[in-house]
């Protein structure tokens, strides 16, 4: 997938929200106990807003900052920061989460704790040799559960492992061991059969142009601005459309979980917890099937993910 584009500076009033925002919510977000300042909150909260849309409608900006799991971004970033007492938080909360997860992709104890403590070194910002590094919890921008964001990040270190062992294996080794050049990835998803079911039906349930937004969006990361200039419309249009389409999806992939045999209890901390990344489901694949004709696709086709 391409990178995100550079993200121009926020509008003066929108920053305004931020810092109205960040004031008003200053304490139940529990970022005095990590000696953050109403000010520091702000920072946090504008570099997010402007890493999701630096041409978001106020009204927009006020719902995702409303939307935000905000007491679990700020200790995340107190964590990258160093801050002892949220490492504390941390692991008495998801210390269970870290190595459950990593047990049932691992499936053997040792190797499960060897996950466990590889995730540990990237969220902690160390690499394999000690040397520090930018903490992986800076990645987390409060859009889902943090207990979500794990999972798939245990997902995703296992993978960057079993990747690393396969490099170091020479292939005079591979080839008496009988190894095809092309093994499987591992199967690393963590989410309930049924939400990928689910997932995946409503997907490829969607209209040509709920697939084209989401795509330009989500895959391609493109601005509001970009795709309402392709299809003559305000920006704001664009923004409630894409908030629509993306309410509606999860409505009927929370009611496909339900009629799977899930109860609603279930189905709500499944959409809570699970990111999309958890799922075996093509979803590239599918958003972009019917966007060929679009010229975004043609006119920016050095973007595409």
């Amino acid at each position: 997938m391409a990178s995100a584009p550079a993200s121009a500076p926020l509008d003066p009033q929108v920053l305004a929200i931020v810092g109205e925002f960040s004031a008003r919510h200053y304490e139940d977000a529990g970022a005095r106990q990590f000696g953050m300042s109403p000010d520091d909150l702000a920072g946090i909260l504008a570099e997010v807003v402007c890493q999701w849309s630096n041409a978001a409608s106020e009204t927009a900006v006020r719902n995702f900052l409303a939307a935000l799991r905000l007491e679990e971004l700020v200790l995340a970033r107190a964590c990258a920061d160093g801050d002892n007492r949220a490492w504390e938080v941390f692991l008495n909360r998801y210390r269970a989460t870290l190595y459950e997860s990593a047990y049932k992709i691992a499936k053997e104890e040792s190797a499960a704790r060897s996950l466990a403590d590889s995730l540990y070194a990237a969220l902690y910002g160390v690499d394999a040799k000690g040397q520090q590094r930018t903490s992986k919890l800076r990645s987390y921008h409060g859009r889902g559960s943090l207990q979500g964001w794990l999972r798939t990040v245990v997902a995703q270190e296992y993978v960057n492992l079993y990747r690393a062992t396969r490099r170091e294996t020479s292939l005079d080794a591979a080839l008496d061991e009988g190894q095809q050049f092309e093994a499987g990835e591992p199967d690393v998803s963590v989410a309930d059969p049924r939400a990928e079911a689910a997932a995946a039906e409503e997907l490829a349930a969607l209209t040509a142009e709920e697939r084209f937004l989401l795509a330009a969006y989500y895959l391609d990361r493109r601005t509001l601005a970009e795709i309402a200039k392709l299809q003559g419309v305000h920006e704001s249009t664009i923004s409630r459309k894409l908030e629509r389409v993306t309410l509606e999806l999860r409505k009927r992939i929370r009611k496909r979980m339900i009629e799977a045999g899930m109860s609603p209890r279930q189905a709500d901390e499944t959409m809570q917890d699970v990111d999309v990344r958890d799922l075996r489901v093509p979803v590239s694949e599918t958003l972009r099937q019917g966007t060929g004709d679009i010229p975004f696709y043609k006119e920016k086709s050095g973007n595409e993910g």
